[in-house]
C-alpha cells in the first residue's frame, strides 16, 4: 500500500535577483498511516516551504509529492484543490477562525467547502469537538475560547474531510507551555485515532519524544529520520 505522504527528490528554486535560491534541496520522505514526525530546524532552513509543497501548495520545480498514492505534481490546479480538500489536513500557526461563528460552525462551513450538506457534517463536527475536548463549548465563538481552545477547534476542523496527510506549522507558538503540551498529546492522539500521517514543524524540542520520529532541515536539506528518543511504542502491521 501507497505511504500517505511521499516525497522524492523534491528541489524547489526560487529567482533571487540576478541568482537562484534553492529552498529544497533534493529533499525525499516516506512517512506511513498512524506516523508523527517532528520537523525542526533554524528559521529560513526550508520547513515552511517543505510543508507548502507536501501541502501542494506550491509545485516543486522538480522531484515527486505523492499523497495517499495520488501523484501531485502533474496535476491541474483545480485537481490540486480537490486533492487538498479531500487529502490534506493544514494547522497553520494562527487558528484563523471566523469571529461571527460558533466551534461548531467553523467546522460546519469547513466541510460545506466541500461541496457536502451541513446537516450530514453536523454529528461529524459535534464527535470531533468531543474529540478534542471542546463538546461543552462548540456553541462559543472565538473570543470567548482561550488560545488553547481555538487551536483545539484548529485541530478538529482541519480533520472534517478525514484526511490521510496532517501537515501542522508551529501550532503551539503562541501558547504557554502547559497549553503547548496539550496539543502535542492532542496531535500524538488524532494520529493514533484517524491513522493520518502528521508532520510537526515546531520550535519545541521539549515535546518531540510525543511524536515517531525527528528530521532536521538545514539550508534546504532534510536529515534521515532518526527515533525521537521516547516515543510511544507502535505495534507493527
Amino acid at each position: 500500500m501507497d505511504a500517505p505522504l511521499n516525497l522524492l527528490n523534491v528541489t524547489l528554486e526560487y529567482p533571487d535577483g540576478d541568482t537562484t535560491l534553492k529552498a529544497l534541496d533534493r529533499v525525499s520522505l516516506v512517512l506511513g498511516a498512524g506516523e508523527f514526525l517532528a520537523l525542526v530546524g533554524p528559521s529560513g532552513s526550508g520547513k515552511s516551504s517543505m510543508l507548502a509543497v507536501a501541502a501542494a501548495l506550491i509545485r516543486p520545480t522538480s522531484g515527486v509529492v505523492s499523497i495517499d498514492g495520488q501523484e501531485a505534481t502533474g496535476l491541474r490546479d483545480a485537481e490540486l484543490t480537490a486533492l487538498r480538500r479531500k487529502k490534506i489536513g493544514i494547522i497553520f500557526q494562527q487558528p484563523n477562525l471566523l469571529p461571527s461563528l460558533t466551534a461548531l460552525e467553523q467546522l460546519l462551513l469547513a466541510d460545506h467547502l466541500r461541496g457536502k450538506p451541513l446537516a450530514a457534517a453536523r454529528r461529524r463536527a459535534a464527535e470531533l469537538l468531543d474529540i478534542v475536548g471542546l463538546g461543552p463549548v462548540q456553541d462559543k465563538r472565538p473570543h470567548q475560547l482561550s488560545g488553547g481552545q481555538r487551536q483545539r477547534v484548529n485541530i478538529a476542523r482541519a480533520l472534517m474531510g478525514l484526511p490521510k496527510v496532517l501537515l501542522v506549522d508551529e501550532p503551539t507558538a503562541a501558547l504557554d507551555q502547559e497549553r503547548s503540551g496539550g496539543i502535542v498529546r492532542l496531535l500524538r492522539e488524532v494520529t493514533d485515532e484517524f491513522s493520518v500521517a502528521t508532520v510537526m514543524v515546531t520550535h519545541d524540542t521539549e515535546f518531540v519524544p510525543l511524536t515517531d520520529a525527528v528530521a532536521s532541515m538545514r539550508d534546504g536539506r532534510l536529515s534521515a529520520l532518526q527515533p525521537s528518543g521516547s516515543a510511544p511504542t507502535r505495534a507493527s502491521s
